[in-house]
């Protein structure tokens, strides 16, 4: 938990937090949460009675700090999509809770966040969403909850041995095996971009920036460097905003004992999206 705090210690260091960047959002109501959630288990969350079963799905009890974070860090993912609408690009210092299900969280998830703002930006009339989400682990929790969504484009690349051993599919699956580095990652990265376009252009593109991919991480079996993960925010952020898609940011995983390096690498989002600002 110590890397969000640690984010913002780096985002200030790096003077990225000048008066107006900053927005802080009020937790997600109910309704909203139910929007890709089922009411009873947003019930369950809110009032601190998540059954022993499901919290042992989601990996730690979930009480009232627990479930008032999950709700701000999904407020914060739908204010930054609505950012990302009106300026072009905007980040959460939060979110990426990808395994979460429609029906109860699980793997370190409690809500899904891009799941909950994508449904929220629906209801409201949008036409095409994409997420691209490039965490280490597959977004089995997304894949799910938009499996019968015709207008959510989901895409997970992601390591092909990790986390979760049965994954649910998406609309565009890459499994990278162990060891992947810098190149042959930003490589199938480069090819498959291309690809996220063919059925049209999305009005908003929800990015997952998970840090896992990292050869220091300590669980993503992979081998990126800090400058690919540069690289990969810088390609992924370059290529919609040439063709003037809204991007929504999220942070995503990363797992680390170094704190403070979590931080830096979680920064380097913001770094690369300020200069689209």
């Amino acid at each position: 938990m110590g890397k969000y705090t640690a984010l913002m210690k780096a985002l200030r260091d790096r003077e990225l937090t000048s008066e107006g960047s900053l927005h802080e959002p009020a937790p997600a109501p109910l309704d909203t949460l139910a929007l890709a959630h089922h009411a009873h288990y947003v019930d369950q969350v809110i009032n601190n009675c998540v059954p022993p079963e499901i919290e042992r799905e989601i990996g730690f009890a979930v009480d009232e700090r627990v479930s008032r974070r999950a709700s701000l860090a999904t407020a914060g993912t739908l204010l930054a999509a609505r950012l990302a609408l009106k300026c072009g690009i905007a980040c959460n210092t939060a979110g990426g809770s990808h395994h979460a299900r429609r029906a109860h969280g699980t793997g370190f998830c409690t809500f899904n966040d891009v799941g909950v703002a994508a449904s929220a930006l629906l209801g409201e009339g949008m036409g095409r969403i994409l997420v691209v989400d490039l965490d280490v682990h597959q977004g089995d929790g997304t894949a799910d909850i938009f499996a019968r969504e015709p207008r959510v484009f989901t895409f997970s690349m992601h390591g092909a041995n990790n986390y979760p051993a049965r994954k649910i599919a998406s609309d565009l699956d890459i499994g990278l095996p162990d060891g992947t580095g810098d190149a042959g990652y930003l490589a199938a990265l480069a090819e498959a971009l291309p690809r996220l376009l063919d059925a049209g252009l999305p009005e908003i593109v929800f990015y997952n920036a998970g840090i896992d991919p990292h050869g220091e991480d300590r669980l993503g079996r992979m081998t990126l460097s800090d400058d690919g993960l540069r690289r990969r925010d810088r390609m992924v952020i370059e290529f919609f905003r040439a063709r003037s898609i809204p991007v929504c940011g999220v942070i995503g995983g990363g797992y680390s004992r170094d704190i403070a390096s979590l931080g830096k690498r979680h920064a380097i989002l913001f770094e690369t999206a300020s200069d689209f600002a």
